[in-house]
């Protein structure tokens, strides 16, 4: 019998039109185009621009200019964030519904202050996979009369995942099962690493957890396939997806394209743009080979 749409695995690209395309996106975008070709499967486009204070309509043209150059061909219907606000509202109201969700007041300024002070005392502050300091229980804790205070006054917040709740939530241990060049295998996932993580903020009404979790499953994705930055993130996804009762996708995390500091790519990183390697005559087939493809 043939395979029907639906049962036909779904890959997904989803950049974020905050500054153009890099290598690194290239060999993610090239990398999810030749799985979805092996396994017969469907490839979909997303942009991820939620966050309106630095995507730009310009950027998203250069970003679809540069995918359809380098050869990069997906369904004609690309899914943006900022026509789903609601899905990402519904999300937060059922995990506060749970009682997981609280605000949060305290300022980069004033975390990295307590950070310093504990350091300088000789205390070691917990930190996430990213190397950011752990936030601080203090919001959690508040009466509930001084947050009403807070909230009221009109101070910025994030609202953040009662990480400890949640997890205590879930019950048993999550995992995750991994294909690509980080340990494969089924993968232990470890949300606690990131202490109580933002999925909301004053200036953006879905953090990229939240939002990248939701959007996963309204398109049906079936394997996440992107850079192994995002390895560890994979864990609060797990336990996101299992709180909203979402379907567990398979993940596959490929290798980083670094400069010559070690580091990965940077949107700034104007050497690196595709836009500028096309512009200094390089052609798909050069990208392709930079890539190691």
């Amino acid at each position: 019998m043939a395979q029907t749409a639906r049962q036909k695995p779904v890959f997904r690209f989803a950049p974020s039109p905050n500054g153009f395309l890099h290598l690194g996106h290239a060999l993610s975008a090239l990398i999810n185009q030749a799985m979805a070709r092996e396994t017969q499967g469907r490839l979909l486009l997303r942009i991820e621009d939620i966050d309106q204070t630095r995507c730009k309509p310009e950027f998203e043209a250069e970003i679809l200019s540069d995918l359809a150059w380098i050869g990069f061909h997906a369904e004609p219907q690309l899914r943006r964030q900022s026509g789903h606000l609601a899905d990402y509202r519904e999300a937060l109201d059922r995990l506060d519904a749970l009682g997981l969700i609280y605000p949060s007041f305290l300022t980069r300024g004033e975390i990295k202050a307590r950070v310093e002070a504990a350091e300088a005392a000789g205390e070691s502050w917990p930190r996430d996979p990213d190397g950011a300091p752990i936030y601080p229980r203090d919001d959690l804790d508040r009466p509930p009369g001084e947050r009403r205070r807070l909230l009221d006054s009109g101070l910025r917040h994030a609202l953040r995942l009662d990480m400890k709740k949640a997890i205590s939530l879930v019950g048993g241990p999550l995992t995750f099962v991994e294909t690509g060049d980080g340990a494969r295998g089924v993968v232990t996932a470890d949300p606690e690493a990131w202490g109580d993580v933002i999925l909301s903020r004053s200036d953006a009404p879905s953090s990229y957890h939240l939002s990248v979790v939701v959007d996963d499953a309204a398109q049906g994705v079936t394997h996440v396939v992107r850079g192994l930055d995002l390895f560890h993130a994979t864990s609060v996804h797990r336990l996101l997806q299992q709180l909203l009762d979402l379907p567990e996708p398979r993940y596959h995390h490929h290798r980083l394209i670094l400069g010559p500091d070690g580091r990965k790519l940077s949107k700034s990183a104007a050497s690196t743009g595709l836009a500028a390697l096309r512009a200094a005559g390089h052609s798909p087939s050069d990208i392709r080979l930079m890539l190691g493809l």
